[in-house]
């Protein structure tokens, strides 16, 4: 793993308010960052299987130079929005579309980025009739044969397998206010102490926060969303940040051979 640069920014709010940050029905949806990182953007649809999850937005662009593949995990603004993307939940047919995108990737040679923000996989008898734990699992085996680099992006919450199945990447980074866990602070009090009430003492123990899980050496870079007066930076100049650091990293990746690619992601998530 690539955590040499120890300048990375610190997350200033409470492990809870992080929680409260990272939900907020207002942050940036991965088709409203796709739009405005890439030059040029197609989406596609369907997993050529059983049929299309608006909770899973992907398709193929163009970020400067590089003509990559983007899969993220979308959430709404308004409750009309978020009931129709499933709160940012896929079925077994989202990370199915998504593995389709992945190999598609690869057999054009394009590099792949993952936008995530998620609370986890659906879960109800429908989603598991079709296969979703079978889909995670696929989905993180065929991301961890990827012979092209693969950035993933925790840009919101990020939950349990639903967000790793996205994450199996050569580099993991993570938005500032954003969150990584095996599942929320609510299930951690409730299976910890029957006391789903004991969410924030919960959230105190877990290590999900960017500067945590980057002190970990479990990401691999910050991506600041704070001015250093605690000021919000505006979209725009978030989003010129990130996409610079999208191209630098492709640039450098793009020396790697494939072997080198796939031994680098294999042996990142094996130290865990």
């Amino acid at each position: 793993m690539s955590n040499e640069n120890k300048n990375q920014p610190k997350t200033v709010l409470s492990p809870s308010q992080v929680v409260e940050a990272a939900r907020r029905i207002d942050r940036l949806t991965s088709s409203e960052i796709i739009d405005q990182i890439c030059d040029i953007f197609y989406e596609f649809h369907g997993d050529r299987l059983y049929g299309d999850d608006p909770a899973i937005y992907g398709g193929m662009g163009q970020i400067g130079d590089h003509k990559v593949t983007i899969v993220g995990t979308e959430k709404g603004h308004t409750i009309e929005s978020n009931i129709a993307r499933n709160f940012g939940s896929p079925h077994a047919e989202g990370y199915r579309k998504a593995i389709r995108l992945f190999k598609q990737a690869e057999k054009f040679n394009r590099p792949v980025i993952t936008l995530i923000n998620t609370s986890g996989a659906f879960c109800d008898t429908e989603a598991e009739d079709r296969g979703v734990g079978e889909a995670i699992a696929q989905s993180m085996q065929v991301l961890g044969q990827l012979k092209v680099p693969v950035i993933a992006i925790l840009i919101g919450e990020g939950g349990s397998g639903g967000a790793l199945a996205l994450a199996t990447a050569n580099q993991v980074w993570m938005m500032e206010q954003a969150m990584y866990s095996i599942l929320s602070p609510e299930g951690f009090a409730t299976i910890l102490w029957k006391d789903a009430s004991r969410k924030d003492e919960a959230a105190e123990l877990m290590k999900f926060t960017a500067t945590d899980l980057y002190d970990l050496g479990v990401i691999d870079k910050i991506i600041p969303e704070l001015k250093a007066n605690g000021d919000k930076l505006s979209n725009r100049r978030l989003l010129r940040q990130l996409k610079t650091l999208i191209t630098s990293s492709l640039d450098e990746m793009a020396t790697w051979s494939a072997d080198q690619l796939v031994n680098q992601r294999i042996s990142r998530f094996r130290k865990y």
